[in-house]
């Protein structure tokens, strides 16, 4: 259970896997223009970009990049972490194909990446970034347990923290 939430129950089998090179193909249809890149990858990654360059341009010291696939060929959904302050994991460059938005698979993706990486950092927090204009991510992320940190946002991102005891109820529950 993360954040008081059971994972939901599905016919197909929703897994998380590390990324691999040919998955940054499908990736890269999910971004449509220079605005979308940025707001997904933030400013190291250029629009256009191909999506050969893709993996290299998303590489975070010490971070690991999974894909969430429903039994399928096709990648669902796309997430990273990596540790920003010890005790502490970032998750980031969150994105879930437009044409699956809004059927469940933003939870999936984001309870599976929780659990993958506490186990992988044995963080005791989890901590992401939103626009603040993005009104759905941020109901999803409160309903797991996120909480905002106005200390550490900006006037377009909000900072959002897990505290320890949500942490605890996501650690083993996907």
């Amino acid at each position: 259970m993360i954040g008081g939430l059971s994972n939901p129950k599905s016919a197909v089998s929703i897994a998380l896997r590390p990324t691999l090179p040919s998955d940054y193909t499908e990736i890269a249809s999910w971004i449509s223009d220079a605005d979308a890149c940025m707001r997904w990858a933030g400013p190291r990654v250029p629009f256009p970009f191909s999506y050969g360059e893709l993996a290299t341009l998303l590489a975070v010291a010490g971070g690991e990049s999974y894909c969430l696939f429903d039994g399928g060929a096709s990648a669902c959904g796309f997430g990273q972490h990596w540790v920003l302050t010890p005790g502490s994991v970032h998750l980031g460059r969150i994105i879930v194909s437009p044409a699956l938005r809004g059927r469940g698979f933003g939870r999936q993706l984001c309870q599976h990446l929780i659990a993958r990486a506490i186990e992988a950092t044995g963080a005791t927090a989890v901590t992401l970034r939103v626009y603040r204009d993005n009104p759905a991510a941020i109901a999803l992320y409160s309903s797991l347990g996120f909480v905002p940190v106005e200390v550490e946002s900006a006037e377009e991102v909000l900072f959002m923290r897990m505290p320890g005891q949500s942490v605890g109820k996501a650690n083993g529950s996907v």
